[in-house]
């Protein structure tokens, strides 16, 4: 098998899963890509062996494997991203009128690493500088971007209790916690966390999607606590709702 064909095949097959938000089998890569046979398995395997892909036993089905996400989220934050969202974050932080601090997070493993942060005018000190890293589950940011996984790559990252690391206070300790918790997301459509990362803070943050709907960020939000009612936590919420989206559209051409 020639080496550029093989090359070739890889990338296909690479952006038929990225185009699949589940698992799919072998058999159907094979037909609808119309390789060999022999060829999608060997190259399934290689990919799967390097790390690029996720292999399901019970349903004999792949998907992609969080190395492509780290890969893509680097290059993003690096080259695009933290361009991008700066006028976003500065525009967040004026329209809301409160201390608040906007911030961009990419995901990295089970990670939250902070790209770019844009402070109000008397906004609390808060840890999340840019490069700083924080357990993903613990953050909005974080959990916003986790609630967009596929469940094969979410179960990756976390496959048992003992991923759950705790940081300054309460947090999920099981993934049952953590599964209700992401759901609550989905539902919502924004991320929260409440004394989770620093006491007396809290966070709200959605989560910026590519072209093939995957997490490439989120745009969070971090204040005092205590200075946040229901409603206003909703209209920050929203906010970086509106935020998130306004930066999709731009990773995906469409500004």
């Amino acid at each position: 098998m020639s080496s550029v064909p093989a090359a070739r095949d890889v990338l296909r097959i690479i952006k038929y899963l990225a185009g699949h938000s589940g698992p799919v089998r072998a058999a159907t890569i094979t037909r609808d890509l119309e390789l060999p046979r022999s060829t999608t398995y060997h190259l399934l395997k290689v990919l799967q062996g390097e790390g690029f892909l996720l292999h399901s036993p019970e349903t004999q089905s792949y998907v992609l494997g969080p190395l492509i996400s780290d890969i893509g989220s680097s290059v993003l934050s690096a080259n695009t991203l933290a361009r991008f969202a700066s006028p976003l974050l500065e525009r967040l932080v004026s329209e809301t009128r409160m201390p608040v601090v906007a911030h961009l997070g990419v995901l990295n493993h089970s990670d939250v690493v902070y790209a770019s942060k844009v402070s109000a005018s008397r906004a609390p000190a808060v840890v999340t500088s840019i490069g700083v890293r924080l357990p993903a589950h613990l953050t909005a940011t974080g959990r916003a971007m986790l609630a967009a996984l596929p469940e094969a790559q979410l179960r990756a990252l976390y496959p048992t209790a003992s991923s759950l690391v705790t940081h300054a206070g309460p947090g999920p300790t099981t993934l049952a916690e953590l599964d209700l918790i992401l759901a609550e997301v989905r539902e919502r459509g924004w991320a929260r966390e409440d004394g989770e990362i620093t006491l007396g803070y809290a966070s709200v943050a959605t989560a910026v999607l590519d072209h093939n709907g995957y997490p490439a960020a989120a745009i969070g939000l971090t204040f005092r606590g205590v200075t946040v009612d229901q409603p206003q936590l909703q209209r920050l919420g929203l906010a970086t709702a509106r935020a998130a989206a306004a930066l999709s559209q731009r990773i995906r051409g469409r500004i």
